[in-house]
């Protein structure tokens, strides 16, 4: 057995080395709201807009699996303008030269009752596709699977040509 503690050491070194190097580090670039409403003038990107609330169990689930999944990482940081928005904030939001303050009457910031059209949930993806688009906003937690053909559609631009049910029957995934 003594022989043994040697090896089963080394072994767990390296066991943990590798761990620690398959290990992602990387994070969605998420940007501020006024930083998006300056790089979309300078290079046109679609934005998604992660719109959240700190209560919201779903949302923490989306921050943690789908957030943090590799592929999504780097589809999202390479395809698009990303910022996490809380619809509760009390802190004004501008957006477009227009600014948003929170809402007493309903609880919530009025941007958020302008990207969901005042159907507000919580997690919602928005995606505004480009500077003259409104907004599309998906409601509820999102796999990073059924991600994927959102984010491809508006991130490779078929949604300048094809309607999204089009789109969706070709699609083939690869997450």
């Amino acid at each position: 057995m003594q022989k043994l503690k040697p090896v089963l050491f080394f072994c767990l070194i390296i066991f943990c080395s590798a761990t620690l190097k398959t290990g992602s580090n990387e994070k969605i670039q998420w940007l501020k709201i006024d930083e998006v409403s300056i790089k979309v003038k300078e290079q046109s990107k679609p934005v998604l807009i992660d719109l959240y609330t700190d209560w919201c169990y779903w949302c923490k689930v989306m921050d943690k699996k789908t957030y943090t999944n590799s592929k999504v990482i780097d589809y999202i940081n390479g395809h698009f303008y990303s910022v996490k928005v809380n619809a509760e904030t009390k802190d004004a939001v501008n957006w477009k030269d227009k600014t948003y303050r929170y809402n007493n009457k309903y609880q919530i910031n009025d941007f958020a009752l302008f990207l969901t059209y005042g159907q507000a949930s919580f997690p919602t993806t928005v995606i505004i596709a480009d500077e003259n688009s409104a907004p599309i906003p998906v409601a509820g937690y999102l796999e990073p699977k059924e991600l994927e053909p959102i984010l491809k559609y508006f991130g490779e631009g078929a949604y300048k040509t094809k309607f999204f049910p089009e789109f969706e029957k070709t699609f083939k995934s690869t997450w």
